[in-house]
């Protein structure tokens, strides 16, 4: 590839004249969600660490959850962000059933969450077993474990309603 001036290629010149004159194209964020009514809601105050679990699930949500925090959605421009460890974490994500396997891990890593914290079921397995309903190897729904605060739909839930679940915690 052939360069004019010793920096821009031939052939892109025109591009970079309609960036530098369009600017920033990027839509505008939709209206703020009204805020979950609560303490821990009021104390997290616009920004949230999220610590996801994977309690079981069939790796779905995993892949809308990724989509969620990736440039398309982006969900950081709201205030979430993901953490590893659940001791530096505001919200803890959980999705897929609670497996026998993953019962004591799952009460471990909300009891490792300071206060105040919120717990949020993504996808229908994780609010009432979806397809994993009776099976010999699930305890329950999130919610028969541990408090769940909110509840994401779908299977997989798309990942606005993702980002919409996170912005009503973060009331941004």
């Amino acid at each position: 590839m052939a360069l004019r001036r010793g920096r821009i290629p031939v052939g892109t010149g025109g591009l970079w004249r309609r960036i530098r004159r369009i600017g920033r194209a990027a839509e505008p964020a939709p209206p703020p969600p009204e805020r979950l009514p609560g303490h821990a809601a009021a104390a997290l105050r616009g920004s949230v660490q999220v610590r996801h679990v994977d309690a079981g699930s069939c790796n779905g949500c995993e892949v809308e959850i990724g989509s969620a925090f990736g440039p398309v959605y982006d969900a950081d421009r709201y205030g979430a962000r993901l953490v590893a460890s659940p001791r530096h974490a505001d919200v803890l994500a959980v999705t897929g059933p609670v497996t026998r396997n993953m019962e004591v891990a799952l009460r471990r890593t909300h009891e490792a969450v300071p206060t105040p914290n919120l717990v949020v079921a993504i996808g229908d397995c994780a609010r009432n077993c979806g397809a994993f309903a009776d099976a010999y190897g699930v305890v329950g729904a999130v919610g028969d474990v541990i408090g769940v605060d909110v509840e994401v739909a779908g299977c997989p839930p798309r990942p606005e309603d993702i980002v919409a679940a996170l912005r009503s915690v973060t009331g941004r």
